[in-house]
Protein backbone atom coordinates (compact mmCIF):
# COMPACT_ATOMS: atom_id res chain seq x y z
CA UNK A 1 0.00 0.00 0.00
CA UNK A 2 0.89 3.67 -0.89
CA UNK A 3 0.15 6.56 0.88
CA UNK A 4 -0.49 9.50 -0.97
CA UNK A 5 1.83 12.37 -1.57
CA UNK A 6 -0.87 14.58 1.01
CA UNK A 7 -0.92 12.10 3.33
CA UNK A 8 2.93 11.96 3.59
CA UNK A 9 3.00 16.02 4.05
CA UNK A 10 0.53 15.70 6.51
CA UNK A 11 2.55 13.35 8.71
CA UNK A 12 5.75 15.51 7.86
CA UNK A 13 3.63 18.67 9.32
CA UNK A 14 2.38 17.18 12.19
CA UNK A 15 5.37 15.37 13.32
CA UNK A 16 7.59 18.62 12.73
CA UNK A 17 4.71 20.63 14.72
CA UNK A 18 5.38 17.44 17.48
CA UNK A 19 8.62 18.77 18.53
CA UNK A 20 8.08 22.57 18.97
CA UNK A 21 7.95 23.69 22.29
CA UNK A 22 7.25 27.06 23.92
CA UNK A 23 10.51 28.32 23.47
CA UNK A 24 10.32 27.83 19.65
CA UNK A 25 9.83 30.89 17.21
CA UNK A 26 6.14 30.88 15.55
CA UNK A 27 5.93 28.20 13.14
CA UNK A 28 4.62 28.62 9.96
CA UNK A 29 3.41 26.99 6.97
CA UNK A 30 6.08 28.46 4.79
CA UNK A 31 8.94 27.54 7.52
CA UNK A 32 7.20 23.92 7.62
CA UNK A 33 7.10 23.64 4.07
CA UNK A 34 11.12 24.84 4.00
CA UNK A 35 11.78 22.62 6.38
CA UNK A 36 10.28 19.22 5.31
CA UNK A 37 11.49 19.62 1.58
CA UNK A 38 7.65 20.21 0.51
CA UNK A 39 5.59 23.02 -1.48
CA UNK A 40 3.81 25.47 0.87
CA UNK A 41 0.63 24.99 -1.10
CA UNK A 42 0.84 21.32 0.06
CA UNK A 43 1.80 21.79 3.36
CA UNK A 44 -1.10 24.18 3.37
CA UNK A 45 -3.84 21.86 2.51
CA UNK A 46 -2.84 19.60 5.15
CA UNK A 47 -2.64 22.13 7.66
CA UNK A 48 -5.88 23.05 6.78
CA UNK A 49 -7.13 19.51 7.11
CA UNK A 50 -5.22 18.57 10.46
CA UNK A 51 -7.02 21.95 11.93
CA UNK A 52 -10.50 20.25 10.34
CA UNK A 53 -9.37 17.05 12.20
CA UNK A 54 -8.47 19.52 15.83
CA UNK A 55 -4.89 18.21 15.55
CA UNK A 56 -3.43 21.58 15.42
CA UNK A 57 -4.59 25.10 16.10
CA UNK A 58 -3.43 28.06 13.71
CA UNK A 59 -3.49 31.44 14.86
CA UNK A 60 -3.47 33.70 12.18
CA UNK A 61 -1.92 37.43 12.24
CA UNK A 62 1.39 39.10 12.74
CA UNK A 63 2.19 37.08 16.33
CA UNK A 64 0.23 33.79 14.24
CA UNK A 65 1.73 30.33 13.44
CA UNK A 66 0.78 26.54 13.90
CA UNK A 67 0.83 24.97 17.48
CA UNK A 68 -0.41 20.62 17.61
CA UNK A 69 -3.33 20.11 19.98
CA UNK A 70 -2.98 18.00 22.93
CA UNK A 71 -5.63 15.79 20.71
CA UNK A 72 -2.69 15.89 18.03
CA UNK A 73 0.19 14.72 20.00
CA UNK A 74 -1.81 11.30 21.19
CA UNK A 75 -3.76 10.51 17.71
CA UNK A 76 -2.51 7.32 16.38
CA UNK A 77 -0.61 6.91 13.27
CA UNK A 78 -3.27 4.66 11.86
CA UNK A 79 -6.52 7.18 12.81
CA UNK A 80 -4.65 9.98 11.14
CA UNK A 81 -3.65 7.87 7.88
CA UNK A 82 -7.31 6.79 7.56
CA UNK A 83 -8.42 9.99 7.38
CA UNK A 84 -5.97 11.45 5.53
CA UNK A 85 -6.30 8.80 2.86
CA UNK A 86 -9.57 7.91 3.53
CA UNK A 87 -11.22 4.91 3.61
CA UNK A 88 -11.11 3.35 -0.22
CA UNK A 89 -10.76 -0.20 -1.45
CA UNK A 90 -7.00 -1.16 -2.36
CA UNK A 91 -8.25 -2.01 -5.64
CA UNK A 92 -11.14 -0.99 -7.50
CA UNK A 93 -12.98 -3.70 -8.28
CA UNK A 94 -15.88 -1.86 -9.42
CA UNK A 95 -14.17 1.16 -11.24
CA UNK A 96 -13.62 1.76 -13.96
CA UNK A 97 -14.43 -1.48 -15.16
CA UNK A 98 -15.88 -4.13 -12.90
CA UNK A 99 -13.71 -7.02 -12.49
CA UNK A 100 -15.71 -10.40 -13.42
CA UNK A 101 -14.25 -12.17 -10.46
CA UNK A 102 -15.99 -9.51 -7.82
CA UNK A 103 -18.10 -11.72 -6.66
CA UNK A 104 -16.33 -14.67 -5.61
CA UNK A 105 -12.88 -13.57 -5.79
CA UNK A 106 -10.51 -14.46 -2.88
CA UNK A 107 -7.72 -11.57 -3.78
CA UNK A 108 -9.63 -8.82 -2.37
CA UNK A 109 -10.74 -10.35 0.40
CA UNK A 110 -6.69 -11.11 1.19
CA UNK A 111 -6.18 -7.11 0.16
CA UNK A 112 -8.69 -6.38 2.73
CA UNK A 113 -7.08 -8.20 5.80
CA UNK A 114 -4.10 -7.43 4.82
CA UNK A 115 -5.13 -3.51 4.95
CA UNK A 116 -6.65 -4.18 7.82
CA UNK A 117 -3.57 -5.42 9.68
CA UNK A 118 -1.60 -2.68 8.16
CA UNK A 119 -4.02 -0.09 10.37
CA UNK A 120 -4.06 -2.01 13.21
CA UNK A 121 -0.37 -2.08 13.31
CA UNK A 122 -0.35 1.84 12.53
CA UNK A 123 -2.67 2.36 15.45
CA UNK A 124 -0.17 0.83 17.86
CA UNK A 125 1.47 4.37 17.63
CA UNK A 126 0.77 8.01 18.69
CA UNK A 127 2.01 10.79 16.76
CA UNK A 128 4.58 11.62 19.91
CA UNK A 129 5.86 7.84 19.30
CA UNK A 130 6.46 9.21 15.88
CA UNK A 131 8.91 11.69 16.64
CA UNK A 132 11.59 10.19 19.10
CA UNK A 133 15.19 9.99 19.13
CA UNK A 134 16.79 9.75 16.22
CA UNK A 135 13.31 11.27 14.51
CA UNK A 136 13.30 14.17 17.00
CA UNK A 137 16.78 15.35 16.70
CA UNK A 138 16.79 15.69 13.30
CA UNK A 139 13.26 17.67 13.49
CA UNK A 140 14.80 20.09 16.02
CA UNK A 141 18.12 20.51 14.15
CA UNK A 142 15.37 21.37 11.05
CA UNK A 143 13.34 23.30 13.36
CA UNK A 144 15.92 25.50 14.49
CA UNK A 145 18.10 25.84 11.58
CA UNK A 146 18.60 28.98 9.45
CA UNK A 147 16.38 28.41 6.49
CA UNK A 148 19.93 28.41 4.36
CA UNK A 149 20.63 24.96 6.05
CA UNK A 150 17.73 23.49 5.99
CA UNK A 151 18.08 24.11 1.93
CA UNK A 152 21.58 22.54 1.84
CA UNK A 153 20.63 19.63 3.92
CA UNK A 154 18.27 19.27 1.07
CA UNK A 155 20.66 18.77 -1.68
CA UNK A 156 23.17 16.44 0.25
CA UNK A 157 20.20 13.72 0.78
Amino acid sequence: MQLSPFTDIGLRTIMRLAVNDETDSRVTTKLIARQVGASERYVAKAVSRLVELGLVRAHRGRSGGLVITPAGRVASAGWLIRELEGDREVVACTEPHPCPMVGACRLRRILADAKKAFYTELDRYSIEDLVTSPTAELLRLLAHAPVSVSNEMEEVS
